[in-house]
This record gives structure tokens, C-alpha cells and sequence, in this order.
């Protein structure tokens, strides 16, 4: 059955702007239809690796927290400590950095929770039935005590994933460090020694020291110690590292979805996607590429599977920025994911949402 997903594009009238559209797109698509009435709501978004430029504006936030609280909820903004090394790998670091990006109690509105606790270790083990990959998920204390769910959500491209939408954003983003290495755990990179130029980039980026050089000096990874993360993927600049197996990118995809089912099951779940600044890769990078297509607007759903494959349409049926890695790749068709990162198939992540009961693949689209 079609999911309702509900849609406003970038263009304000004068008087009117874009967060006052946002608001009234997610009245529209029914987030008054929840009881917030002292409930309260963890917002899941992500706060930007700083570096990053292309995160979402904490103006987004505030606009989801404002409405919150106009229902009678009480909001607080959250995620998950990341695996990677990098600035959020600790509470401590994941607020310097939220707040060095915008993110405060006073530019939002609400309070600020990492979800899994001051080193990751935070978390709480939620049981899953019908699953392939997992019987139970790690989550993020904080979430898993909120009584309602909403994902606000960054639309881009995935080097790992094919793509970042809402699934990503609460399966990837809800799991304490421990899930995120259950979810990470396959999916190995190899390094090719003709590629590799030996500038050691992905030796300084591994989180687990397991990246070493040999004596021809050419990176050599140790299986044993790699979690998987592809961190090293996006660092080579001279696409030396990439993933062994092509399965290793559906298997992330299906523990992804899996995760993001322990995080909604049994309790109000609504969402939101923003579909600005369409960078290629994550925004857990200390940098972002280029947009690849024109910003295209801001979608919300009680369904994060069919919103996902909403945005993922809108993206592909959107006309192609020249000066970008998409516009210079090599692969020219209609799959925009497909060309900027080849060796994903994002296809995995929706149909294995579907079969878990995630969501619905199928949706109609009402414009606002």
C-alpha cells in the first residue's frame, strides 16, 4: 500500500519563509495527530563532523522543536556517538562540535543528549523479530527512553550506502558505538598497491590503527582490526581503497534498516527530510563536495522508507550540476547514486526495508 509523503519545494514568497513552509508542511503531513501532551521526544538529526558546511542549519531544528512544544511535547535534539575517528567519537567532542556548528539550546530551543552515553558505551538492547541479519539492535539509551521518535534528516549521497536518507539516519545514527561496529562489521575495504601512493591519509583517519605501511610503501590493511566503517574509502584521494565485495554494501543496507526498525517499533514515529546541498558523500566527513544536483526541497511522511524513496525519485529525475563529481563521473544514466559511487546498490536498503515491515517502497506524492 502507497504511503502519503508530503512535499514543498525551496521557493518563498516574499513574507514567507522557508521554515514557516516547513511548519506547515509537517502539520499537513499530520504531526498534529500524535499526543505530545508531556511526552518526551527525541529529535535525531546530525549535527555536521566540523569541516562540513553541508549539514543541515540548526534553523531546521528549532522549526521541529518549536512545533513540538507548540503540541505540548518536550523535545531534545540527539545522536549517537560515531565509530570513525574525528571529532564526535565522545560526548565531550560531540557537543564542542554541535556547538561549534550552531547547535545550542539557545539557537534550538531545546537541549542537546548524545544518546549513547559519554564514550558510547550508553545503550540498550532492543529485540527484533522477522530480521535476517540481527535478533536484537544497540541503541542509544537516550533514544530508546524518549516516547516519541522524529528523524530530521540530511538527503545526500553515501560512499558505503549508495545513499544517506532517513533510514540511514536512524539506523547508522541510533546505534551506540558497539552497533555501529555490528552493523560495520563485514563490509572490509583492500587496498590496490598499483593505486596506492603511499601518503598515508588513510593511516592518520583509521580510528583502529589498522592500516599500516609495508615496505614497499604501500598501505596493507589488517583485516583483524578493521571494523568496516570506509572511513579510508572516502579519504584516498586516488581511489586506492575500495570495498573487496559488492555484497558488503547490501549487508550494511540491511543492517541499517534492521536497526532503524529497533529504533520505531512500538512507540509515534514521524519524518523529515531536507533535500538541500546534495553532497556525494556523508556529512560525517570534516569536508563536503559539491552538490551534485540543485536543491530540490523538503519532504515529511510517517513513513521514513517511503519518504526515502521519495527523495531518492526527486534526485534522480533532478538535472545534473556539471562542476561536480557527478557531473564529471563516468557513468551517465538516470541512477545518480550509482554513478557517483558505483560499487553501492542503495536499491538493498529499500527492499530489505520493505520485507522487515519498515515501511512501504510505494508512496503518493501530495505537493503542497
Amino acid at each position: 500500500m502507497a504511503s502519503k509523503v508530503y512535499f514543498t519545494d525551496m521557493r518563498c514568497k516574499v513574507g514567507t519563509s522557508l521554515l514557516a513552509k516547513m511548519d506547515k508542511l509537517m502539520l499537513a503531513a499530520g504531526i498534529g495527530n500524535i499526543d505530545f501532551a508531556d511526552k518526551f521526544v527525541a529529535i535525531k538529526l546530525h549535527f555536521g563532523e566540523p569541516g562540513n558546511l553541508s549539514f543541515l542549519r540548526p534553523n531546521f531544528a528549532k522549526a521541529v522543536a518549536d512545533r513540538v512544544k507548540a503540541l505540548g511535547g518536550r523535545p531534545f535534539l540527539t545522536d549517537c556517538n560515531t565509530l570513525y575517528v574525528g571529532r564526535r567519537k565522545h560526548a565531550l567532542e560531540h557537543l564542542d562540535s554541535a556547538y561549534e556548528n550552531g547547535f545550542s539550546p539557545l539557537s534550538t530551543g531545546c537541549q542537546i543528549i548524545i544518546g549513547d552515553g559519554l564514550k558510547g558505551t550508553d545503550e540498550v538492547e532492543v529485540k527484533l523479530e522477522g530480521c535476517d541479519e540481527f535478533q536484537s539492535a544497540l541503541i542509544g539509551r537516550a533514544v530508546m527512553d524518549a516516547d516519541i521518535f522524529i528523524s530530521l534528516n540530511h538527503f545526500k549521497g553515501h560512499e558505503l550506502a549508495g545513499f544517506g536518507g532517513a533510514i540511514k539516519n536512524i539506523g547508522m545514527g541510533c546505534g551506540s558505538r558497539a552497533g555501529k561496529m555490528a552493523m560495520h562489521s563485514i563490509g572490509k575495504p583492500t587496498i590496490s598497491e598499483e593505486k596506492c601512493r603511499g601518503c598515508r591519509t588513510c593511516t592518520r583517519w583509521c580510528a583502529q590503527n589498522a592500516i599500516s605501511m609495508n615496505a614497499e610503501n604501500k598501505a596493507v590493511i589488517d583485516h583483524d582490526k578493521c571494523v568496516g566503517c570506509g572511513r579510508c574509502i572516502a579519504t584516498c584521494n586516488f581511489d586506492a581503497i575500495s570495498n573487496k565485495y559488492d555484497a558488503d554494501s547490501n549487508i550494511l543496507n540491511r543492517r541499517m534498516a534492521e536497526y532503524a526498525l529497533a529504533v520505531v517499533q512500538g512507540r509515534p514515529h514521524f519524518h523529515v527530510s531536507v533535500v538541500n546541498q546534495v553532497s556525494p558523500n556523508c556529512d560525517c566527513h570534516g569536508e563536503n563536495d559539491a552538490a551534485i544536483v540543485p536543491d530540490i526541497g523538503i519532504f515529511a511522511s510517517f513513513d521514513p522508507v517511503a519518504l526515502d524513496r521519495a527523495c531518492i525519485d526527486a534526485v534522480n529525475a533532478a538535472p545534473v550540476i556539471g562542476n561536480s563529481a557527478l557531473g564529471q563521473s563516468h557513468h551517465h544514466h538516470d541512477d545518480h547514486f550509482t554513478c557517483v559511487h558505483p560499487t553501492t546498490d542503495w536499491r538493498s536498503q529499500i527492499a530489505h526495508a520493505e520485507k522487515i515491515g519498515l515501511g512501504s517502497g510505494e508512496y503518493e506524492l501530495i505537493t503542497l
